[in-house]
C-alpha cells in the first residue's frame, strides 16, 4: 500500500497544500507537526522541515521511518540560476547535489565525501509523471540540477561558482538533504520547486514578494501529480 510523504521546508510552502485537504489529523514529534491526511483513499503525510539540511534530513527520515511513508514527494521554492528560468517557472530536479559540501583539501571534487557521490538522482518514474502532468495541464516545467546548501544564496559571485562547479540550474537548501536520506532508505523521491528569486543581489527582496505565489504555483502542480499516482 502506498504511502506518500509530501516536505516543505517553511510553513508558507505547505500552507497551499493543505489547503487541498479535509479531516487533518496532526500529530507532533521531534518538535514537528505532521499533518495525516487521506485523499482519494491514500493515506499522505505532509509535513514542513524548517529550513535547512539537518532538519530536512530529519524530516525525511521521520516520514519514512516513523509514519511509514514509502514515496516522498517535495514541493517549495527556490532561486534560479538558468536564465530561462524566470520567478514562478518551475523546474524538477534530475538530480541534486550539496554545493557547500568542501573536502577538496584532501582531493576530493566539490560536494563530494568518501561512501558518497556529487549527484543524487531522483525517481525517473516520478519524473516521468510529473512530465505527463505538466504537458497535460499545459505547464512549462524545466528539468534539471538543483543544488543545495546551508546559505540563503544572494551573490553573484556564489551563484557563478554553484552553476560553473555543478552545472547547476537552481538552488535551495533542502533538496539534496532529503535525497540523501531517501537515496540510502531506498525511496522514491522528487524534488518540485518553484522559482521565487535569482539568486543574485536582490535575491532577498524578490524572495520575500514572490514566495507565496510560487508556492502556490508548486503546491497546485504537486496535487496533480499526486492525483496521477492514485490513478
Amino acid at each position: 500500500m502506498t504511502k506518500i510523504a509530501i516536505m516543505g521546508a517553511m510553513e508558507e510552502e505547505i500552507e497551499p497544500l493543505l489547503a487541498h485537504f479535509e479531516n487533518v489529523n496532526i500529530v507532533e514529534f521531534a518538535d514537528n507537526k505532521y499533518y495525516e491526511v487521506n485523499y482519494k483513499g491514500i493515506d499522505i503525510v505532509i509535513a514542513y522541515s524548517k529550513i535547512g539540511k539537518v532538519f530536512a534530513s530529519l524530516t525525511a527520515a521521520t516520514m519514512i521511518e516513523k509514519f511509514g511513508c514509502n514515496a516522498l514527494l517535495f514541493s517549495g521554492v527556490a532561486g534560479g540560476i538558468n536564465p530561462e528560468l524566470k520567478i514562478g517557472d518551475l523546474i524538477i530536479a534530475d538530480k541534486l547535489c550539496q554545493h557547500d559540501l568542501d573536502i577538496t583539501a584532501f582531493g576530493h571534487p566539490n560536494g563530494y565525501v568518501p561512501g558518497g557521490s556529487v549527484f543524487v538522482e531522483t525517481s525517473e518514474k516520478l519524473r516521468t509523471i510529473a512530465k505527463k502532468v505538466a504537458k497535460e495541464n499545459d505547464l512549462r516545467v524545466i528539468e534539471g540540477t538543483i543544488a543545495t546548501g546551508d546559505q540563503f544564496v544572494h551573490s553573484n559571485d556564489r551563484k557563478e561558482f554553484i552553476e560553473t562547479t555543478f552545472k547547476a540550474d537552481a538552488l535551495e537548501m533542502e533538496g539534496a538533504s532529503v535525497a540523501v536520506v531517501c537515496d540510502a532508505l531506498n525511496i522514491p523521491f522528487f524534488v518540485l520547486r518553484a522559482i521565487s528569486d535569482t539568486a543574485d543581489g536582490g535575491a532577498d527582496i524578490d524572495f520575500d514578494e514572490f514566495l507565496k505565489s510560487s508556492a502556490v504555483n508548486s503546491a497546485n502542480y504537486m496535487i496533480k501529480i499526486v492525483d496521477n499516482l492514485i490513478d
